[in-house]
């Protein structure tokens, strides 16, 4: 199955942490959505008209976007067991609510304060309320538990958050008035496998801001 992604992208750090938790093997295909801007040619549109990566082409015929939607499917498709995706309804619903948080309301707020230079847009200190206030809610979400869902292992829920918090960390920020959080994280480092993912989108994400605020 080819990837298209981008090194610096939480989504297609999600995707590709899931597919190395399940031993799917992806061809890497590497956008350029800055200067090459290869998202928006006639080829690419055709296989998204979203123009956004990650897009997965499962076959010809059959192509996946949305890094949520994309990681479900390949827990469905290629999951041993249900650990990631877990089939009890009550479970499951729960693990979707996570992921519809994430996109919906924590991520969307890392996007708009921490990246708002990349859309030509001065950071709103309202944002990084919003942003705190969603963080306060995965932390009461992780009370007693080990893992978003409140299940025993984690599950894409974890690996979709996980990989939409950790691009935080290049802007050092402080999750100690967080601490279920920060134990989480601490958590998926060590139990989330393909580590490099994160390692190497990290280094490529704070050269990229370096050179947004030279």
């Amino acid at each position: 199955m080819d990837l298209y992604h981008i090194v610096d992208s939480p989504p297609c750090w999600s995707v590709r942490i899931t597919a190395a938790a399940l031993n799917v093997k992806l061809n890497l295909k590497e956008m350029d959505l800055l200067e090459k801007k290869n998202h928006l040619s006639p080829e690419f549109t055709k296989l998204n008209p979203q123009q956004t990566v990650p897009t997965l082409v499962v076959e010809k015929d059959f192509i996946m976007a949305e890094s949520r939607a994309t990681i479900a499917y390949l827990a469905d498709k290629y999951g041993k067991d249900d650990s990631l995706y877990p089939k009890d309804l009550k479970t499951r619903a729960i693990v979707n609510q996570r992921l519809f948080f994430d996109i919906g309301t924590l991520y969307d707020k890392i996007l708009y304060y921490y990246f708002a230079k990349f859309f030509n847009k001065q950071p709103d200190p309202q944002d990084l309320k919003r942003f705190e206030k969603a963080l306060g809610v995965l932390n009461t979400f992780l009370e007693g538990n080990n893992y978003v869902a409140g299940t025993k292992t984690f599950t894409i829920a974890d690996i979709s958050l996980y990989s939409s918090l950790k691009c935080v960390t290049v802007f050092n920020f402080d999750f100690s008035p967080y601490p279920n959080v920060k134990k989480w994280l601490k958590l998926m480092d060590e139990k989330a496998p393909a580590k490099e993912v994160i390692t190497e989108g990290l280094k490529e994400l704070k050269a990229l801001l370096e050179t947004y605020n030279a």
